[in-house]
């Protein structure tokens, strides 16, 4: 834990802004040796996420995760600005406690602090510090706190009289770690105070530890000296700091509820004595947060109760009766509430009912966080299958064919391995805390050796990124923090870790935006590895010969360990088409099915099986029929891949002349010259939000030139088609916080957001303006739903090209539309009159039109992008753009599916952008059919009902 020194303060320092401030704080720490020079950033950068001010002129400026890598020592340094310091958010500032952390003791130093803000001379005083001795002794003093919880009750004593009483009362305070044997000796012969209503009162001040108060209520009626007794409080007195108890006793008196004390329990005990009774409503709300009310949605509660129209109560249910403001931050993160805990809120008047459901609303939501919500019966055991578990599901039946997901394209034969993941067995709790730290932390770093080996050997540059990426997630300090405090509270090393992996996992599924939810895999496919090495347990062996790898999911791990000369194919329970096992399948050119349900854990190892990964189809058991054309298919397509790859640079066009164009689609640029060795005539979709994601605030403009440079520069002349910023409540930055929505896929994203910082898509736009000087430049316009959008950002584009030189910027400059809005393509004649190009997004486009989750683990095989009302909105875009003499093109998942190409070409469509290994066959699919086959194609699927029919009629053909 972080302490405070007489050598950690700077007194009498002068700055004119908040910024000089805090590159002295950054100086201090680098001079103290404890960063490094680059800390400053992320110094600056954690206040453009929110303002580290706490109140009473103290703020504790911190870096930001992504710059713990600069910290060589964990330390602290204290400025004080006696003249004082306007912060960023308008408050003034004397004291900054500048801390230099690898983990997260910010917190330590933040729970140490929260005594001092609930002081009013504090600021004068730390303003007016003159030696090092009285800063610290400020801002490192605690005030004893007063005790008052259920562990000092004492309900349904038997005694005979109220010595007895308070006895009990004085033995239950020595438990509790409050009193010693000084105190219960002196308590033996002191006199009983009446206090009224049946209510008594011992008090001394010997030998007490901790002020605190009990209460003890007889089992039967019981009177003394004549008059009644409900109950008898015990009061350990020390300096000032036990007055609030006795003013909590005083109010249970005045508000005259006493007759309640002996038949009531703990917590309506509690309740009385916090000032909830009478007319004062209360509501009990769980905190779902994985790190508890920390500062972040601490902030957010207290934002939510000042904005209630009367004041707010709130204290933790198993803990004291002091209730505090839910208005003061301070106070709110003293209570520490952790996950799990309960909290009473409290408030009386005529609106109390309404405050404190718009209060506990905000609590369920997550207080701005994603939460998972909280199960106490769940065990936390990954891939346990106890033996009182439902049954397990039948196999699927023989040479029937059983519809999926496809993820990656390809066709495989082969018998099936089923990898069943291990259980892993370990008990919940522990005794030895150090202990269970030790091994958890050496578990830790056996799992980050591991990835470092797999991440050198990995098949393919994608693999290795993301392998890295899980030896990030593995490196972060938060995970590991919170595993530590479960140890803490008891829990095994095992059941620790779990918890904290599982809590951060359910917060990712729980994100609207599919891509970024199932990297929950991810997060457990790092959780099981570490796991592993703390219940010793190994993966079963694959076997020697060629199989289909099935298992519930797969994650990067499992594919870094792949012997690709064996595996023929990939088969999941779980998972959609953008899950990382299916985008690793496709980088490694492995035919995958993914989210096939339960059922196929059920088959048998050496099963015989089919897996086509273009149609999402696989068939267990084939019939001997069957298996030889499948087998046909298999040697035919394996042919034309060759052919396909040999031809991969002639140009796109059918069978008759007809040119369409086939581009790539990128989330890196540094991936455009691997796109152009594939074939790649240009560049259909660049996801830019990758860029932004990357950086710990918005990336400047030089920055971006730089990295769309680079893909420019590799495209040597072919088109660049750059998507502007796509981020919102679905894909949040953490830079740019959008409030929570109910539906964030519907919600605040795209150009949407855009434009609610202009200066943000103005500095994207002249970026690309720069970086494409020479070179053709088309712009993309995501998730926009009408003309409107396109005209304010067209205003923008024009101002740029008439501000900057033509011999500075692109010249050759189109500004498009991505169509994944239904209302974009229902309303394309009026945009393609402003519009250069439209470009349709059938990934986004098919879950919009068909009201289906594409990700949804029972719905997604139906979301199919060739599905007729799907298609008649790609018929309309394409005839409302050719109409106008614009391009139209098609960069969704559609675009590389053989049986669509033909119906998309059919339709008009003039580019296809896919990814990068599938431009060659793509490119190959195209020769091999005419206009007339195409157009014939489009009007069969045209004619159809649904999804299902369309595909038949279109296999049929």
């Amino acid at each position: 834990m972080l302490t405070l020194r007489e050598s950690d303060i700077q007194l009498d320092c002068r700055a004119d802004d908040w910024r000089a401030a805090l590159d002295q704080a950054a100086a201090c720490l680098v001079d103290a040796g404890l960063t490094t020079p680059d800390y400053r950033e992320g110094l600056l950068s954690r206040e453009t996420q929110s303002s580290t001010y706490l109140g009473n002129a103290i703020a504790i400026p911190h870096g930001t995760p992504e710059s713990r890598a600069h910290v060589l020592n964990t330390g602290v340094r204290v400025l004080q600005f006696p003249e004082g310091v306007e912060w960023h958010d308008g408050q003034k500032v004397h004291v900054l406690v500048t801390i230099a952390a690898r983990n997260d003791e910010h917190l330590d130093i933040l729970r140490q602090l929260t005594h001092v803000l609930d002081r009013d001379d504090v600021a004068q005083r730390l303003a007016g510090a003159s030696d090092t001795e009285e800063v610290v002794g400020l801002l490192s003093r605690a005030p004893l706190r007063a005790r008052l919880d259920a562990e000092t009750l004492c309900l349904g004593m038997p005694a005979r009289d109220l010595g007895e009483l308070a006895m009990a009362g004085a033995a239950r305070l020595r438990q509790a770690g409050c009193v010693g044997d000084g105190f219960i000796a002196e308590l033996a012969s002191a006199r009983l105070q009446w206090l009224g209503q049946g209510i008594w009162l011992a008090i001394s001040k010997r030998d007490v530890v901790t002020p605190a108060l009990s209460l003890v209520t007889p089992a039967d009626e019981l009177e003394a000296r004549g008059e009644s007794v409900n109950g008898v409080f015990c009061l350990a007195a020390s300096g000032d700091s036990h007055l609030g108890l006795l003013d909590q006793v005083a109010m249970l008196l005045e508000h005259g509820e006493l007759e309640t004390l002996r038949r009531g329990d703990a917590a309506t005990l509690l309740a009385l004595l916090a000032g909830e009774g009478g007319a004062t409503r209360t509501r009990q709300v769980r905190v779902l947060n994985a790190h508890g009310l920390h500062a972040r949605p601490a902030k957010q509660l207290v934002q939510v109760a000042r904005e209630q129209a009367l004041p707010i109560g709130v204290r933790l249910a198993e803990g004291g009766v002091e209730s505090v403001s839910a208005t003061s931050l301070t106070k709110v993160i003293g209570l520490g509430a952790r996950r799990g805990q309960w909290l009473v809120l409290s408030a009386a008047g005529e609106e109390a009912d309404s405050a404190l459901a718009a209060v506990a609303d905000a609590v369920n939501d997550g207080l701005g966080e994603a939460v998972e919500a909280f199960d106490d019966s769940h065990e936390d055991m990954p891939a346990a299958t106890p033996a009182e578990a439902s049954p397990a599901p039948s196999p699927l039946p023989d040479d029937t064919a059983h519809q999926a997901v496809a993820a990656s394209p390809g066709l495989a034969i082969a018998p099936v391995f089923v990898m069943r993941l291990p259980r892993f067995d370990y008990a919940r709790l522990a005794e030895d805390a150090a202990a269970e730290t030790r091994r958890l932390e050496a578990a830790v770093a056996e799992g980050a050796a591991q990835l470092a080996t797999l991440t050198r050997s990995a098949p393919g540059g994608e693999v290795a990124e993301v392998l890295s990426m899980h030896e990030e997630m593995l490196d972060d300090p938060e995970l590991l923090q919170a595993a530590r405090e479960g140890i803490q509270e008891g829990y095994s090393a095992e059941a620790a870790w779990w918890e904290a992996i599982d809590t951060a996992a359910c917060a990712q599924e729980r994100l609207a935006d599919r891509l970024l939810a199932e990297r929950a895999a991810d997060l457990r496919d790092v959780g099981r590895r570490v796991l592993g090495r703390l219940c010793d347990v190994e993966l079963p062996e694959p076997p020697a010969h060629p199989y289909i790898l099935v298992m519930e999911d797969v994650g990067p791990s499992d594919v870094a360990r792949l012997d690709t000369q064996r595996v023929r194919g990939l088969l999941t329970a779980r998972g959609g088409a953008t899950a990382h096992s299916a985008i690793l399948a496709r980088a490694l050119g492995i035919p995958a099915v993914v989210g096939a349900g339960d059922r196929i854990m059920a088959l048998a190892n050496d099963t015989p099986l089919i897996l086509d990964g273009e149609s999402g189809r696989i068939v267990p058991a084939p019939s001997a029929a069957r298996r030889e054309r499948a087998e046909q298919q298999l040697a035919d397509r394996e042919r034309r891949e060759r052919d396909a790859w040999e031809a991969r640079f002639e140009p796109a066009q059918t069978r008759d002349g007809q040119r369409v164009e086939v581009a790539a689609n990128l989330g890196n640029t540094a991936h455009a010259a691997d796109a152009v060795s594939r074939g790649a005539e240009g560049v259909g979709l660049l996801r830019t939000e990758f860029l932004f994601m990357a950086h710990a605030q918005a990336p400047d403009l030089d920055t971006q030139i730089t990295e769309y440079r680079e893909a420019l520069d590799a495209l040597d002349g072919r088109p660049l088609v750059a998507r502007t910023l796509d981020v919102g409540g679905d894909k949040p930055l953490p830079y740019w916080p959008v409030p929570q929505e109910d539906n964030p896929f519907l919600g605040l994203r795209g150009i949407r957001l855009a434009l609610t910082r202009p200066e943000v898509l103005a500095t994207q736009l002249e970026a690309l303006l720069r970086a494409a000087v020479g070179r053709p430049l088309r712009i993309m316009l995501p998730m926009v739903k009408d003309v409107a959008e396109l005209r304010t950002a067209r205003a923008m584009l024009d101002r740029l090209l008439s501000d900057i030189a033509p011999d500075a910027r692109a010249t050759d400059v189109q500004l498009g539309v991505m169509i994944e809005v239904p209302s974009s393509a229902l309303l394309a004649s009026s945009l393609a009159v402003e519009a250069d190009f439209f470009s349709v997004g059938t990934n986004d486009l098919t879950q919009y039109a068909l009201a289906i989750d594409r990700g949804h683990p029972e719905l997604s095989a139906q979301a199919d992008g060739l599905h007729p009302a799907v298609l008649r909105l790609i018929e309309m875009t394409v005839e409302a753009a050719h109409a106008q003499g614009k391009w139209v093109g098609v960069c969704g998942e559609l675009a590389s599916d053989a049986t669509a190409v033909p119906v998309l070409v059919g339709l008009g469509v003039d580019e296809l952008s896919v990814s990068a290994r599938q431009v060659p066959m793509v490119k190959a699919r195209l020769r091999d059919i005419s206009m007339d086959t195409a157009r014939d194609q489009a009007r069969r699927a045209l004619s159809r009902a649904t999804a299902a029919e369309v595909r038949d009629a279109l296999e049929q053909a």
